[in-house]
């Protein structure tokens, strides 16, 4: 029996095929959860932002593009300045009427402890933007060596979501 045959004879879950008979529901906000890896070059960051606008925009929270938008950028560009042409991974998702992007890079973790500080303050400052961004909407942002699977490090931006507690009305 050929490898292709055996597939088509694997049976399809019962939800799976009922999934396909009901009319599909619009995205809500609960359910944005993205993931994008780009190279680690600046114009990458235009992709990443209209990647996170269109994402935001069909769960229904556009509102909340901009301020997304511009924390994307920050961090993509921060990284890509530190980790040239090296893979970037951004992450979006919405739990607990927050937006929360998390990017990972691969910057090495340096051994000697003046290197790690210079390295962490120069990060720190990069992305002043950034900071401005998330104190001024009463977020949460940081930066941390990233922890196994993942290596490098990883940044983050946590935006809060005012107003959207209430589940979106079906069209």
């Amino acid at each position: 029996m050929s490898p292709t045959l055996r597939t088509a004879l694997c049976p399809v879950a019962p939800s799976a095929t009922a999934a396909l008979h009901r009319a599909p529901r619009p995205p809500r906000p609960s359910s944005l959860a993205y993931s994008l890896t780009i190279p680690g070059e600046p114009h990458c960051a235009a992709i990443a932002r209209t990647a996170v606008r269109s994402a935001l925009r069909a769960h229904h929270l556009a509102p909340y593009a901009d301020i997304a938008v511009l924390a994307a950028s920050e961090l993509i560009a921060t990284a890509a300045k530190l980790t040239p042409g090296e893979d970037l991974y951004l992450s979006l998702r919405y739990r607990n009427a927050t937006l929360r992007l998390v990017l990972w890079d691969q910057h090495p973790r340096h051994k000697d402890p003046d290197a790690i500080t210079l390295c962490a303050e120069r990060r720190r400052r990069s992305l002043w933007l950034l900071a401005a961004l998330v104190d001024d909407c009463g977020g949460d942002w940081g930066s941390a060596e990233a922890h196994p699977p993942h290596r490098g490090t990883k940044s983050w931006a946590v935006l809060p979501c005012r107003g959207l507690e209430a589940p979106v009305p079906r069209r």
